[in-house]
């Protein structure tokens, strides 16, 4: 894969007012609507029903975890790649390299960025849309890994978080029934006109339980995938589990990858 925007690579150096600017170039250049060319009805197609159809697009889940040194502390970070067509798994790739900066919120894409990127070159076919572990325009420059990412490369691209970085709900996201998707708005915190919708928080699972139940997680654009598209996909690639199935089997490679370097 390559770089169109190497222009925009994170570059985990700069100063955190550089860093910030960078970001409001990548929110400048990121296509936050549908922009791509596979039938998003495909995405799940079990590859022998395609014969008359359009072939599934290839669905990549991205996922880090990471190393620690002598001293207990983290050094390197483990990017995973997972790709599925059709709901199965093509190809499974990493890449282990050096952690620059410590974490940051608001400014992850820059210690996490180059790791994914060397992971994503270890591909050998190519992603039609690209799943992170993380946020999209839910950002407060609208410039989340997943739009750092898919600006850079210029792939569609869609955020999954597990919480809520920046913004307000319009409504109560707690104990939501299955299948449920509550807009989330731009609030003063994030450099959009406030009310405007930058993502979803949407209940892919749920208990069925009136003693516990399961979170949301919360979908956004990163590039060339409106945010309605965007949850459609999510509730779509998601089965058994709370999160979309790339990124969960990229989350478990991470984790097999890491104890076999361990070991």
């Amino acid at each position: 894969m390559s770089h169109p925007r190497p222009d925009l690579v994170p570059d985990p150096g700069l100063s955190r007012e550089k860093m910030e600017a960078l970001q409001r170039e990548i929110a400048s250049a990121a296509v936050f609507e549908d922009d791509f060319a596979f039938d998003p009805d495909a995405i799940s197609s079990p590859l022998e029903a395609t014969a008359c159809a359009g072939e599934p697009p290839v669905v990549a889940g991205v996922d880090q975890s990471f190393l620690t040194n002598e001293d207990g502390d983290q050094d390197r970070a483990l990017s995973a790649v997972v790709a599925m067509r059709g709901g199965e798994v093509v190809e499974r790739v990493h890449a282990v390299t050096p952690l620059e900066i410590p974490y940051i919120p608001g400014l992850l894409s820059f210690r996490e960025g180059g790791p994914i990127l060397a992971a994503l070159e270890e591909l050998t076919v190519e992603p039609d849309l690209l799943l992170f572990d993380g946020n999209g325009r839910i950002h407060f420059r609208q410039a989340g890994i997943a739009t750092h990412m898919g600006v850079v490369r210029d792939v569609p691209s869609i955020g999954v978080a597990k919480s809520l970085l920046c913004g307000t709900p319009r409504e109560e996201t707690d104990d939501l029934p299955e299948g449920a998707r509550i807009p989330i708005d731009a609030n003063s915190r994030i450099d959009a006109p406030g009310g405007t919708c930058i993502g979803y928080a949407v209940q892919t699972r749920q208990y069925g339980s009136p003693n516990r139940y399961i979170n949301p997680v919360y979908v956004s654009s990163g590039h060339r995938v409106g945010p309605e598209t965007a949850t459609d996909i999510v509730l779509e690639l998601t089965s058994s589990y709370k999160l979309p199935e790339p990124i969960r089997l990229a989350d478990r490679y991470a984790d097999e990858a890491k104890t076999s370097l361990d070991g």
